[in-house]
């Protein structure tokens, strides 16, 4: 929620605070080895001809740096910013100039950042058709083809501008990055020239209920308690779906689809929100956290690579200071519990 502001000028209007070293070294101390970097292009780009603002390709480039310097893995991609490839991955005819913009957009942020060693990873878009209509489904194969062509525009250009970008490790997408879509529909991936740089990723957000969903409705109640041990007797908001087999089940696919075929995957996104509950906060606070201990275990389980979304709430963005250690306890805990099957 920092970089991947709409621009121009826009870095942490979302979060509260540009990006500074002080915080990078905190997830650094706390435990955590990797970051995303979620960043905004589109909004940036100052002429007909898809050109980045240099000030800000230079603003990017800093922040990636400081990431490496503190011994930080990064995957870099292009977010959502206003939706004007992920929105529109179903419209035909938009077709011919999302492709020249993801070709323009990642030649200029590969040779950008050429100099940057193999622990700099390039995402090509976000969650593609995530947003799009209801009715529109993955089951139209035009549409994933599509999908699949923006992301091997991604892959030639950056591999065209040489260097570290040569073989530099490379994220694509399934399809609205959810993980049923992805193992239904996502049969065909882009082709690397490179043997074993590409990774899919996925987010994962379930249940909607309890990770996402901000006020009750009339097909649900918004699910405060999660967890084996965490529910409240007699609460209308408990969860009554999405348990802890529901995560190991999900993050199977992953593994049969893509890793077992020598695919990692990124997790890229899981959370659960924070929520002031009226009945019993300490449960609420309890399962936020062993949520993120459940899905951080099983996802490394099951050969996926956890980034945990985290937009301020767990962590001051102003001076790194952790907000919720009941949070990193149970993702560290996750973590080192959770074995790769590499």
């Amino acid at each position: 929620n920092t970089m991947e502001c709409p621009g121009p000028n826009a870095e942490g209007a979302w979060s509260g605070a540009k990006v500074n070293e002080q915080y990078i070294k905190s997830l650094k101390a706390a435990g955590f080895s990797a970051v995303r970097i979620p960043c905004a292009w589109h909004s940036y780009m100052i002429d007909s001809r898809y050109t980045i603002d240099p000030a800000w390709l230079n603003r990017v480039h800093e922040v990636v740096g400081m990431c490496l310097a503190n011994d930080l893995y990064v995957v870099l991609n292009s977010h959502w910013d206003t939706g004007w490839l992920e929105n529109n991955v179903f419209d035909a005819s938009k077709e011919a100039a999302i492709t020249a913009e993801q070709k323009a957009l990642w030649t200029q942020v590969a040779e950008k950042m050429k100099e940057y060693d193999s622990r700099l990873l390039f995402a090509a878009c976000n969650e593609p058709g995530y947003n799009s209509a209801a009715n529109q489904s993955w089951s139209d194969a035009t549409a994933l083809a599509r999908l699949v062509k923006y992301e091997q525009t991604m892959i030639d250009a950056v591999r065209a501008t040489g260097g570290n970008n040569a073989d530099r490790c490379l994220v694509i997408q399934g399809p609205s990055t959810d993980i049923s879509n992805t193992y239904d529909y996502m049969n065909t991936l882009p082709v690397d020239k490179v043997a074993d740089r590409m990774l899919v990723e996925i987010h994962f957000y379930d249940p909607y209920q309890f990770c996402l969903m901000e006020q009750d409705a009339d097909w649900s109640n918004t699910f405060w308690y999660w967890g084996e041990g965490n529910y409240v007797s007699g609460s209308k908001h408990n969860a009554d779906w999405g348990d802890e087999k529901h995560i190991k089940d999900q993050f199977a696919k992953m593994k049969r689809k893509f890793v077992d075929k020598g695919y990692p995957v990124i997790l890229g996104e899981y959370c659960a929100m924070f929520r002031t509950v009226s009945e019993n906060q300490a449960m609420h606070d309890k399962s936020v956290a062993y949520y993120g201990e459940v899905v951080t275990r099983e996802a490394k389980k099951a050969g996926c690579v956890p980034f945990y979304w985290e937009t301020g709430g767990v962590f001051n963005r102003n001076n790194g200071q952790i907000k919720r250690q009941d949070v990193v306890d149970g993702l560290i805990k996750g973590a080192t519990e959770g074995q790769y099957p590499y």
